[in-house]
C-alpha cells in the first residue's frame, strides 16, 4: 500500500512485484473509457492482526512446504489441477487455488489494460471475488453483498480489496450508472438492517 502511494501517477495502476520489488506502470485511464472505479466502504471494520488473516497465510506456508515450493506464486497455473492432487487438505486445496489463480488474474488485468482495454477487466474482478469469498475465505456478508448489488445494478466487475474480513470493495462502473449502483448498494444494506455504507468516486490526484 505504501509503495502504491508513493509510486503511482495519473491514470496508471502500479504493477508490482513484492519478491523482486520489480515495478511496471500500467495504463489505466479510466475517464478516457467513460468508466469510474467506485469504491464502497462498508463501514466493518477489520484488522489484518486477527486470527482469521493469520490462519490464512500460515495455511499457505503449510501448503507450500507440502508442495516443496518457496512460496505458492513458484505453481504454474498449467499446473494448478495435478498440484492440488497432491494435498490431502480440502482448506490447503482451497487457499492455493486462490493464491494460483489470483496471480494469474492479475496478470491478465495488466495484459489487457496495456491493450487499452479497460472494461474487460470487470469480469476478472469478480472473478477475484467469487475465488476470496469461496476458496480464500477471507470475505463478510456486506462485502458479498457489495458485490452482488453493484453487479446487478450494471457494475462491469466488482471486488472486496484489502485484507479481508470486512473493509470496502471496488466496483467498475460506467459513468452514467454510478449513481444507481450507489443506490442499489445502499438499499441492500437498507433492507439488512446495516449502517449505510460509505460511497466514493475514486480520481487520480496531479502529482
Amino acid at each position: 500500500d505504501q509503495m502504491a502511494s508513493l509510486l503511482c501517477v495519473p491514470h496508471y495502476a502500479l504493477l508490482l512485484d513484492t519478491r523482486s520489488l520489480e515495478m511496471r506502470q500500467v495504463p489505466f485511464d479510466l475517464e478516457s473509457a467513460g468508466l469510474a472505479l467506485l469504491v464502497v466502504d462498508t463501514r466493518v471494520s477489520h484488522d489484518i492482526g486477527d486470527s482469521g488473516y493469520a490462519d490464512r497465510r500460515r495455511a499457505c506456508e503449510r501448503a507450500a512446504r507440502e508442495l516443496g515450493v518457496a512460496s505458492l506464486r513458484d505453481v504454474e497455473l498449467a499446473d494448478l489441477d495435478a498440484v492440488l492432487a497432491r494435498l490431502a487438505d480440502p482448506e490447503l486445496v482451497r487457499r492455493v487455488r486462490h493464491v494460483v489463480t489470483e496471480g494469474a488474474r492479475v496478470l491478465e488485468a495488466a495484459r489487457l489494460l496495456e491493450q487499452g482495454d479497460v472494461a474487460s477487466i470487470g469480469p476478472i474482478l469478480t472473478a477475484a471475488h467469487e475465488s476470496i469469498r469461496d476458496d480464500f475465505e477471507s470475505s463478510c456478508a456486506e462485502l458479498d453483498a457489495t458485490v452482488d448489488a453493484a453487479l446487478g445494478a450494471g457494475a462491469l466487475g466488482a471486488r472486496m480489496i484489502g485484507g479481508g474480513f470486512g473493509g470496502s470493495a471496488i466496483a467498475l462502473v460506467t459513468a452514467e450508472s454510478t449513481a444507481a449502483v450507489v443506490e442499489a448498494v445502499e438499499r441492500r444494506f437498507s433492507a439488512a438492517g446495516w449502517q449505510r455504507p460509505r460511497s466514493l468516486v475514486a480520481a487520480p490526484v496531479p502529482t
